[in-house]
């Protein structure tokens, strides 16, 4: 998912540790061709990245066939499976992981049908036969789908939302970005879904970014329901969250209202899994086995 509103979005970040040249790619329009270029062109020995499931799903044949670990700790979609490629490493839970919190919801209230609203591409696509064999298990059919484009317009969108309201199921289950999900509730608030006897819920991936949407979208979102990976309250947890507070600030001095989310977290503990080793071995024994070369053509 779109994992860090805080960082910028056309930066590639170079770090080096003992020497070596590690590369942190953020979500960027072109994040395939900069992966092509980092693989042929600087031949780094580990990518952690890209941001979300579409850019992952090419770039996960880019780092099998050069041989090179791609380790993503916000691409959640749960077609991206690792038997794909032994070199691209999940360092996050798969959206499955969140269907049965949406079952039981959905079983505590005795709703019978349900609609699901999701985005037309591998994040929304991979989440759906999971959550059909949730509410199977409960006896709770999913009667209609509506997919919407990541492009879509807010006239599209409407458009959807106007066909939705002629249907008997007033239950609503939402899996998207962030960026799609805030002109959606916009718009249903428009037309009058958010009113009473509509049901609205979000998964995690929404749920956990709501700290950086804006005010409007939050209060066009009162009474939307949402599920999210708790994370226990530890010592270390409130010391790392002070640290990079203060980093953070230090860094963007008029951000005054950015929030460490889950995906934040998945991103420190994807980096330092993978800084320990290279620390301990060197970079040169993380990578593949002799690379391949990567060609231009595969971006075809």
């Amino acid at each position: 998912m779109d994992a860090a509103k805080s960082l910028p979005p056309l930066t590639v970040a170079k770090h080096h540790i003992k020497g070596q040249q590690l590369w942190r790619q953020w979500q960027h329009p072109t994040v395939t061709v900069t992966a092509l270029d980092l693989l042929r062109d600087v031949q780094v020995e580990a990518i952690i990245g890209p941001a979300t499931s579409t850019q992952a799903d090419f770039v996960i044949n880019l780092g099998g066939e050069a041989q090179v670990p791609i380790i993503s700790f916000s691409a959640t979609s749960p077609s991206l499976s690792s038997i794909r490629s032994p070199y691209f490493i999940r360092a996050t839970h798969n959206d499955s992981s969140q269907v049965k919190a949406i079952s039981a919801i959905i079983q505590a209230y005795g709703w019978r049908e349900v609609v699901s609203i999701y985005v037309d591409n591998e994040l929304g696509e991979g989440i759906f036969p999971f959550l059909s064999d949730a509410l199977q298990e409960i006896d709770t059919r999913i009667p209609n789908r509506s997919i919407i484009s990541p492009s879509a317009t807010d006239d599209q969108i409407a458009t959807e939302l106007y066909k939705l309201m002629t249907m008997q199921t007033r239950v609503f289950i939402v899996h998207m970005l962030p960026s799609l999900s805030s002109k959606l509730f916009t718009k249903a608030k428009e037309v009058g879904m958010m009113s009473e006897g509509y049901v609205w819920i979000i998964t995690y991936g929404i749920t956990d970014l709501l700290s950086s949407l804006d005010a409007s979208i939050i209060d066009s979102m009162q009474g939307v329901l949402g599920v999210k990976p708790h994370v226990p309250r530890t010592k270390e947890h409130e010391n790392f969250r002070v640290r990079w507070k203060r980093k953070f600030q230090q860094d963007n001095p008029t951000e005054l209202s950015a929030e460490l989310n889950i995906f934040g977290l998945w991103a420190y503990d994807a980096a330092t899994a993978l800084a320990m080793p290279i620390e301990k071995v060197g970079a040169t024994s993380i990578g593949g086995y002799g690379k391949a070369n990567i060609s231009g053509n595969s971006t075809d």
